[in-house]
């Protein structure tokens, strides 16, 4: 009865409404003529297929590691990728490992070890594929949520600027020309001294500083299309200067939003793992690449070389970043009309 308690809980419910809402905006957007096209191309580029698959097992990892739940009031809170790794006997060590060892490494007197490690382990003896896992549902948590906090921002300032044009202009371009002049990293350490560290406060800190390049964007195409032949009729017709925004001119610049955003996700990823090395972004105890990469800074001055750790906390990035930018490509093949090839 407590272990169903405790997966009735917000942040196990969170990824089903995801999922849930995904889903609905796939089935719905199938019905638009545009995105069917699109749809229809993706699904005809076996690179993006690819990548899409690559993305999709990064997001089933970062599910098994956001639901969890505990059975007793006693028991320490596990999620499903850490009941996984029980089950397979995978436990804490002495210190670090290789790859398929059997035995501790680096120490006078090497000790047998407990269980079986595909990557070895840390100096800590934790194991570096369980780590690397944690490390990929952080980034893809950090990556989501800064997404949702910096499109309603860009999107805000910037239809707001090119439909009203004039004083509303001025005054949105001066905020964004006053941020984009900052150095972003300085302004992310600096918020995120106040703030402190958690992952929330990080994608505070990347949404603040992350929206004014898609504010522009979207100004640029509001500016174009407020005088459109469409927006003059509504005028006409008396509809609403918000109703015009909403739904006309909005549906219309989804297209290059949502390519910017995918594109902008691996950005996002990539500030977390060096706000991490630097010590200012997640916790010592939440899995990150940049915390990996940063314990892993002074093992390779070591003899023998502890090589895996940073190894594969550089390889699982690298995989995620190139897979986002190789599907946000076929993405704005499949979308833009401009750049749809025979």
């Amino acid at each position: 009865m407590y272990a169903l308690k405790s997966i009735l809980c917000f942040s196990n419910l969170l990824p089903f409404v995801v999922i849930a809402l995904l889903g609905f905006i796939y089935v719905r957007s199938k019905k638009q003529p545009l995105w069917a096209e699109a749809y229809r191309r993706l699904s005809k580029n076996r690179l993006a297929k690819l990548t899409l698959a690559v993305l999709a097992i990064y997001a089933l990892i970062a599910f098994t590691e956001s639901i969890s739940w505990q059975n007793s009031r006693i028991t320490p809170q596990q999620s499903i990728m850490d009941r996984v790794f029980t089950l397979a006997h995978v436990q804490r060590e002495r210190t670090y490992s290789q790859p398929f060892a059997h035995y501790t490494t680096g120490e006078p007197h090497p000790h047998k070890l407990k269980g079986w490690h595909i990557l070895g382990t840390d100096g800590a003896g934790f194991d570096v594929l369980l780590e690397t896992l944690r490390g990929c549902h952080t980034a893809m948590l950090i990556g989501g949520l800064t997404t949702a906090i910096v499109t309603p921002l860009a999107l805000l300032f910037g239809i707001s600027a090119g439909y009203y044009g004039k004083g509303v202009d001025d005054v949105i371009q001066y905020i964004f020309t006053v941020v984009a002049s900052v150095p972003s990293i300085l302004l992310q350490i600096s918020l995120l001294l106040v703030l402190g560290q958690g992952v929330v406060n990080i994608c505070l800190a990347l949404g603040l500083t992350g929206w004014v390049g898609l504010c522009r964007l979207v100004r640029g195409e509001t500016l174009k299309h407020r005088d459109r032949e469409y927006v003059r009729a509504a005028k006409a017709l008396g509809v609403s200067n918000m109703r015009i925004m909403t739904r006309h001119i909005l549906p219309n610049l989804l297209p290059i939003v949502i390519i910017s955003s995918t594109l902008a996700f691996s950005g996002y990823v990539l500030s977390e793992t060096i706000l991490s090395y630097l010590g200012i972004g997640v916790p010592a105890g939440v899995g990150s690449w940049g915390n990996m990469i940063d314990a892993a800074r002074l093992e390779l001055s070591r003899s023998p070389i502890i090589w895996w750790n940073l190894t594969s906390a550089s390889a699982a990035l690298f995989i995620l970043v190139l897979a986002l930018n190789i599907f946000g490509d076929a993405l704005r093949d499949a979308i833009d009309p401009r750049l749809r090839s025979n």
